[in-house]
């Protein structure tokens, strides 16, 4: 069974959903946790209608494609391992003979424990002390990867993409620059997580860091209106390549 999960890399989409679930159960949250849940509500409304309706265009002769793979909680980026310089992103050379590349990003006690409960739940939201990135290198198509999930294909000029590879490599922590991240078992075998820069909570998840990576590529997106994946879909989906393929 665990090695069925491991193959559709189902994992980080259903551990992500108790940090989420949790906290809307408290029943007498104290001040503190208040004001965070006002700030979720008005980022909510404020941001509800922020679709960008600016039109995306690519400029350059080479076309980078990535895929933003989301459920109803957590989102990741895939990026075929071809594409990605081992200069820039070393890492790449803990999972040879893979074709694909998904980089999630998450905290750093939550996403990697075995049997996260409530109590860990409660610490990534609110007081999380750091933040983790969780690699996967897997073959096949990406939707055969992420059963269930919404697949979105975004296209890149050259340049875009190199930023988009930068802005993920920068977030891994490593000792030296020109360094691979000390990298820990994954959550399956063909996983590894890395210490990242960057602190998670409840308004800057996941979600958050997937838009971030994709507007340091040039994406015409407002991250910090992101703190959901249903927020992250509703921004990138006018993106989505195979939607324009159809238009």
């Amino acid at each position: 069974m665990r090695v069925k999960i491991w193959l559709s890399i189902r994992h980080p989409f259903r551990r992500a959903l108790s940090y989420f679930a949790y906290v809307p159960s408290l029943n007498s949250p104290p001040g503190g946790l208040t004001r965070h849940a006002f700030l979720i509500v008005f980022l909510t409304y404020a941001c509800s209608n922020s679709t960008t309706e600016t039109p995306f265009h690519e400029d350059g002769k080479k076309v980078r494609t990535v895929f933003v793979a989301h459920d109803s909680w957590h989102s990741a980026v895939v990026i075929k391992r071809a594409d990605i310089p081992v200069a820039v992103l070393p890492e790449v050379k803990d999972f040879p003979g893979a074709e694909l590349m998904e980089f999630s990003w998450g905290d750093r006690d939550y996403f990697p424990a075995p049997d996260p409960g409530f109590g860990l739940a409660l610490k990534a939201a609110f007081w999380s002390k750091g933040s983790i990135l969780h690699v996967v290198g897997f073959n096949g198509t990406v939707e055969n990867a992420f059963p269930g999930a919404e697949i979105i294909k975004i296209q890149l000029s050259e340049e875009g993409f190199q930023r988009l590879i930068k802005f993920i490599s920068d977030t891994f922590s490593r000792s030296q620059p020109t360094l691979p991240a000390e990298a820990r078992p994954g959550l399956f075998p063909n996983g590894r997580f890395y210490f990242a820069e960057g602190k998670f909570s409840i308004l800057r998840t996941c979600n958050t860091w997937v838009a971030e990576a994709l507007s340091s590529a040039g994406l015409p997106i407002t991250p910090g209106c992101v703190i959901t994946a249903n927020s992250l879909g509703n921004q990138v989906r006018p993106f989505d390549a195979r939607g324009q393929d159809r238009e």
